[in-house]
This record gives structure tokens, sequence and C-alpha cells, in this order.
């Protein structure tokens, strides 16, 4: 056992939480499985937590390798990644909106195995990434706003126009973590209000682009107006689901029903993914729901002091960067959940079923885990790397 702690690197506290939050998963995955193991008919609930616990081990793996590397590979990383996500979006748009009746523009399928692969979720992670080193590199020069447009937003721009048809939820959150990192990064506030008005501006248009043709992206302008309306009107399909959630919530008591034991599992689509909070609440009660709260706060904790620690720029703007939306989705997917903002589609980090969501988590989990397990980078040697350089010694 001695051993193993030998070679695991960087906070540990990070790690711990890690490890709670994914050991706890286990019992509502398993107990919210019945949804779709006796409603939809999709196998059974120990092959639904099998799959879940396979799907952590490999995102535990990820955390592993991840963070033995040492964190200035990411930078020009991010440079090589870049043309490779927009490739991936354009062929995750291009591929159709719906596979077997469900949506399916969010989703690629990994070759031989089955697995479906949300491109966003990937893109989002190395966004964040880029824009930390765009700012880290530019610390100490006057920042021109047309250099920047060039050089930093038309990358940004490009990526989110290629998110935002199938998944508006991501494209808000990454659009305002980048704003977040640019002003924290030091990017000149009155540039940062003209990019909040570009991108509003650009949402709107889009709006209206898809209004006019709604053969080219069917149905989720009206996905998006119908989520709003039914969070302000007592009926429609959204709010169902939500209906179905406040009463897990409210039949859940103080201490719960116990675990295995909620009733609206079998009537809550999504219930071991987007709505797995509220069958916590109904299993755990204010107690459970108290708890998972703390745990993802502990770590955005430990993120910010892991990045108040960090020895260069371009570390402290990335565990900023890939950390803080880890516990921003959360608190939306919880928001959801008890009904304070609209049906999203956000997971719960590490707890939700999911195999992407899980590992890009996992992924940025390793970023941050490798800053912290760092000591010896200096802002030299992070700022004049050369992306076709780390490739070469990755190849080697």
């Amino acid at each position: 056992m001695k051993s193993i702690f030998q070679h695991i690197k960087g906070d540990r506290a990070i790690w711990a939480i890690v490890a709670v939050l994914a050991i706890f998963s286990f019992m509502p995955i398993y107990s919210a499985s019945t949804n779709l193991v006796y409603v939809v008919g999709n196998g059974s609930t120990l092959g639904h937590l099998v799959k879940h616990i396979v799907l952590l081990i490999t995102g535990f793996a990820v955390i592993y390798g991840v963070h033995k590397i040492p964190y200035r590979y990411f930078s020009g990383g991010s440079v090589l990644m870049l043309p490779i996500v927009v490739l991936l979006l354009i062929f995750t748009l291009a591929q159709g909106t719906t596979i077997g009746g469900a949506n399916a523009s969010r989703w690629i399928r990994i070759p031989f195995v089955g697995i479906g692969f949300q491109t966003s979720t990937l893109a989002g992670l190395v966004l964040m990434v880029y824009v930390a080193r765009y700012l880290a590199k530019n610390k100490e020069k006057v920042i021109s706003f047309k250099e920047s447009l060039l050089q930093l937003w038309l990358p940004v721009g490009l990526v989110l126009i290629l998110i935002l048809p199938a998944n508006f939820s991501t494209t808000a959150m990454v659009f305002f973590m980048i704003l977040l990192v640019s002003f924290i990064g030091g990017y000149p506030l009155k540039y940062i209000g003209y990019i909040l008005g570009i991108g509003l501006f650009a949402f709107l248009f889009f709006i209206l682009v898809a209004k006019a043709f709604p053969d080219a992206m069917p149905n989720r302008v009206n996905t998006w107006k119908s989520r709003i309306e039914s969070f302000f009107q007592p009926d429609g399909e959204e709010n169902y689901q939500v209906e179905k959630a406040k009463i897990a919530i409210a039949t859940g008591g103080v201490i719960g029903k116990g675990p295995g034991k909620s009733v609206q599992k079998n009537f809550l689509p999504q219930s071991s993914s987007d709505f797995i909070y509220a069958i916590i609440v109904e299993e755990y009660g204010f107690a459970g729901a108290i708890v998972v709260i703390f745990i993802y706060f502990l770590l955005l904790f430990r993120i910010l002091i892991t990045a108040k620690k960090a020895n260069t720029i371009f570390a402290t703007l990335l565990v900023v960067g890939v950390g803080i939306p880890i516990v921003f989705q959360a608190m939306i997917n919880m928001a959801v959940a008890v009904n304070i903002l609209p049906v999203t589609g956000q997971t719960l980090p590490l707890i939700s079923s999911g195999g992407t969501s899980i590992w890009m988590t996992c992924f940025a989990l390793g970023m941050i885990l490798s800053v912290s397990a760092s000591k010896n980078e200096t802002e030299e040697t992070i700022l004049d790397d050369n992306p076709l350089d780390i490739l070469h010694e990755a190849l080697d």
C-alpha cells in the first residue's frame, strides 16, 4: 500500500475528495438505474453499476497518467489540439441531429468500443488551457484588442460557434469561464466588456438564423425556448422531470428513505445522470444533500489553494480554468434538480453516469494535480515552449 502512495503525487486532499465522490456514487447509480432497466428496458441494474465502476477506474487511470505529465506540456499541447477539436466538432455536427430518435448532435461513437463521446466537453477543456496559455504569454505586455481578436478570440469564437447548435448550456458555461479567467489573467476589463457584447450579439444572430432556416438546425432553438417556458409555466414535458425531482426532494426529509429506497427513480427520466441529485436527496435526505454540497466546496477550496501555490502564471490560470468549471457544473446540476435553474443537461461530476463527463473531469483533475506536484517549472520554461518541440518530445 505504501508503494502505491509513493507513486501518487500532488495534493493528497484532492485525491481523497475524488475517491470519496467516486465511491459514494456507486449506490445512487445502482439505485437510479432502475428507471433505465424497467422503464426504458435497457440492461440490468448490476450491469449499469459495473459499467459505471469501469468508467471510474479508467477515469482514475487518466488522472494518474495525466498527473505524471509536467504541466508545461499542456500549454503547447492546447495549440496542437485546437485544430483537432475543431475538426471533431464539425464531424459531430455533420453526422446528423438524431440517432434512433435521440439527439445525437453532441456525440460521436468511438469505433470498436461502442461508447459515445461528447466532443464539446473535450473542446471546452482544450479551450480553457489555450486561453490560460495566451494570457500567461501576454501578462507583461500591453494587450492590443485588435491583436487579441485574432490570436485569442477568433479560435475561442470558432469553437463556441461549433458547440452552440447542439449544446447551449456548455457554450454559455465555457464562455463565462473564459471571461472569468481572462479577468483573473489581467485582460483589460474594457475589452472583456466588448467581448461580452460581441458574444451576446452573436448569440442573438444565431437565434435569428436558426429561426429563419429551421431545417438547418431542427428543434434546437425550440428546445431552449420550451425549457425556459416550462421553467416559468406549470405544465410541459421538461416540467414533468422537475416535478418528479421536487417530489423526490420533498419526500426525502432530514435523513432520507435509505439507500436504494427511492420511489421517484421509477418515474424520473435521466435519474442516473441529469437528475441524480434528486435521487440522492430522496434516499439520503437533507443531511446527504448538504454533505454532497460540502464535498464539492471542499474540492473548490483545494483547487483555489493549488492555484494560489502555483509557481507560474500559466499554472494558476490553468488550475482556475479547468478546476472551477467542475464545481460550477456541480452547482448547475444541483440547481436544476431543486428547480432554481431550467433543465440544462449538465451532469453531476464523478457521481452521474456517463463516460465523457467522467473522463474529461478526470483529465482536468489530472492537470490540477500535475500543477500541485510540480516544484521546478519556471515562467521561462512554460512561455518559451514550442508546440512542435513538445510533439517531438512526446513521440521520442
